[in-house]
This record gives C-alpha cells, sequence and structure tokens, in this order.
C-alpha cells in the first residue's frame, strides 16, 4: 500500500513560518486529490487544506484561512502547505493523505496516511 512521506515540522514562534512537504517514491502525485491534516493531543485529526487532482477545487478550514497555502509542484512530485503566522493551536502533528473527496467547505475520505511530522508553536 501507498505511504506518503511528511517532513518539514519543527518548533516555531507564534507568528513564524514552516513549509510542509508531502511526497512519494511509490507514486506519482500529479493528478490525485491530496489532503493535509492535524491532530492534536487529545483530539479528532481534522481536515486543514485539500487540494483536488486537477487543482481546481481546494478547502482550506476557517481558523487557516489567509495564513495556510497549499501548492504542488509536480516535477518533485511535491505538494506544500505553506504555514505562515502560526498560532500556538496550530500545534498539532500534520499528515498528508490522499484519494478522498473534496467540497467547498470539507474534505474528507483520505488514505495512505503518512506517519506525519510535528509543529509545535510556542514562545
Amino acid at each position: 500500500q501507498v505511504q506518503l512521506v511528511e517532513s518539514g515540522g519543527g518548533l516555531v514562534q507564534p507568528g513564524g513560518s514552516l513549509r510542509l512537504s508531502c511526497t512519494s517514491s511509490e507514486v506519482t502525485l500529479d493528478y490525485y486529490a491530496i489532503g493535509w491534516f492535524r491532530q492534536a493531543p487529545g483530539k479528532e485529526r481534522e481536515g486543514v487544506s485539500c487540494i483536488s487532482g486537477n487543482n481546481e477545487k481546494i478547502y482550506y478550514r476557517d481558523s487557516v484561512k489567509g495564513r495556510f497555502t497549499i501548492s504542488r509542484d509536480n516535477a518533485k512530485n511535491t505538494i506544500y502547505l505553506q504555514m505562515n503566522n502560526l498560532k500556538p493551536e496550530d500545534t498539532a502533528v500534520y499528515y498528508c493523505g490522499m484519494h478522498g473527496v473534496i467540497q467547498s467547505d470539507s474534505c474528507y475520505g483520505m488514505g495512505s496516511w503518512g506517519t506525519g511530522t510535528p509543529v509545535t508553536v510556542s514562545s
């Protein structure tokens, strides 16, 4: 089974930025819907941002709109999540998944999760 690989997490102060990467050595991601999800301690996994295979549908959860940007680099077979103006409530393990459904107000049904990359926002 395909497993995606996340990277780019770390410790950052409030207001700082990080760029997360999601890639695969097993499959070309160009035409797949890809989603970034996160899971904070004691909470359920939640969708953060998702992009459709043709890039026509993009979802952001309300709390990250204007701060996070999802993008693709097909030449590098990588999907990025640029995170700016990070807040302590963004602290979580971030995962990327593929396939699934993207709607204007949600994305779900993703799979092929990686092991995640931790993001800690703290002063």
